[in-house]
C-alpha cells in the first residue's frame, strides 16, 4: 500500500485536469500537497476546501514569466520548511503554424519554452539543491509522447519543449543519483481532460482515438496513480526512466 504520510509535494498546474488528479491522489495517500495554479484561483480554492484539512496549501504563480519559478519554490518551501517531491505538470500549448506572422510565431515559441521547459528546469534546480541538503527527494516531470514522435506541425514548439523535458530529466537522474535525487518522466498521449473533451466535441471522437489501440484517451487517474507510485519511492532504480501512458499508441 502506498503511504505518503510525512511527505510534502509541490504539484504545478494543479487546479484542473491531470494536475488536479495528481494532487487529489497524493493527498488521499497521506501527502501534504502544495497546489500551484496560474489563473485558476477559484478552482484551486475549491479543491483545497474539498480536501479540507491542514495538508493542503495553494500558491499562485505565472510560470510564463522568467524568474517566477524560483520564487514559487521559496514560497512553497516556507509552508512547512521541507519539500520531499516536486511534480512538474504545468504546461502550455499555443499553436504556431509556420505560415503565422513572425510576432505570433516568436511569441508562441517563447511562451511554450518558458513554461514547459525553462520554468521546469528552474524548479528542478531549486529542488536539487534542497534535496541534496536533506539527503534526497523525487522529481517527476510530465513530458508527452510528442517528445518522441512529434506533434502536429502547428505544435512544433510543444513537441520540442517536451523533448527537452526528457533530456533534462535523464541528465538530472545521471548527475545527482549519488545525492539521493530521483528523477522520472511520464509521457502521456491523449488524456481525457476538459481540453481533450472539447477537442473531441469539435472534431469528433475519432480524431483522438483513431490511433489508440485501446480505443480511448487515458484517464487522468492513470497518470496520478503512477505519480503516487514514483513519489512513494517504490522503484528507485528506475530513476531516469520515461513511462509511456498512451494506450499503446506509441512506443520509444
Amino acid at each position: 500500500m502506498i503511504d505518503l504520510e510525512n511527505s510534502t509535494v509541490l504539484v504545478t498546474g494543479a487546479s484542473r485536469g491531470i494536475g488536479e488528479a495528481i494532487a487529489r491522489t497524493l493527498h488521499q495517500v497521506g501527502a501534504a500537497v502544495i497546489l500551484h495554479y496560474d489563473q485558476g484561483k477559484g478552482k484551486a480554492e475549491a479543491i483545497a476546501a474539498d480536501l479540507g484539512d491542514d495538508r493542503v496549501y495553494w500558491l499562485q504563480g505565472n510560470l510564463g514569466v522568467p524568474g517566477v519559478a524560483p520564487d514559487l519554490w521559496q514560497r512553497a518551501l516556507a509552508w512547512r520548511g521541507e519539500i520531499t517531491a516536486v511534480v512538474n505538470n504545468a504546461a502550455t500549448m499555443p499553436a504556431a503554424p509556420v505560415n503565422a506572422d513572425w510576432d505570433s510565431w516568436s511569441m508562441a515559441w517563447q511562451q511554450t519554452l518558458q513554461v514547459n521547459l525553462i520554468a521546469v528546469a528552474d524548479l528542478c534546480r531549486e529542488a536539487i539543491a534542497h534535496f541534496q541538503a536533506q539527503s534526497g527527494g523525487t522529481i517527476v516531470n510530465l513530458a508527452s509522447r510528442a517528445a518522441f514522435r512529434g506533434d502536429g506541425p502547428e505544435f512544433m514548439a510543444y513537441a520540442a519543449s517536451k523533448g527537452g523535458v526528457i533530456s533534462l530529466t535523464r541528465t538530472i537522474a545521471r548527475g545527482f543519483a549519488q545525492d539521493g535525487v530521483r528523477a522520472y518522466a511520464i509521457a502521456p498521449g491523449f488524456v481525457h481532460t476538459d481540453r481533450i473533451a472539447q477537442v473531441m466535441a469539435k472534431r469528433g471522437a475519432d480524431y483522438v482515438t483513431a490511433d489508440i489501440p485501446m480505443g480511448a484517451a487515458a484517464a487522468p487517474q492513470d497518470i496520478a496513480n503512477l505519480v503516487a507510485f514514483l513519489v512513494a519511492g517504490l522503484a528507485p532504480h528506475a530513476t531516469g526512466a520515461t513511462f509511456d501512458v498512451n494506450g499503446a499508441s506509441y512506443f520509444h
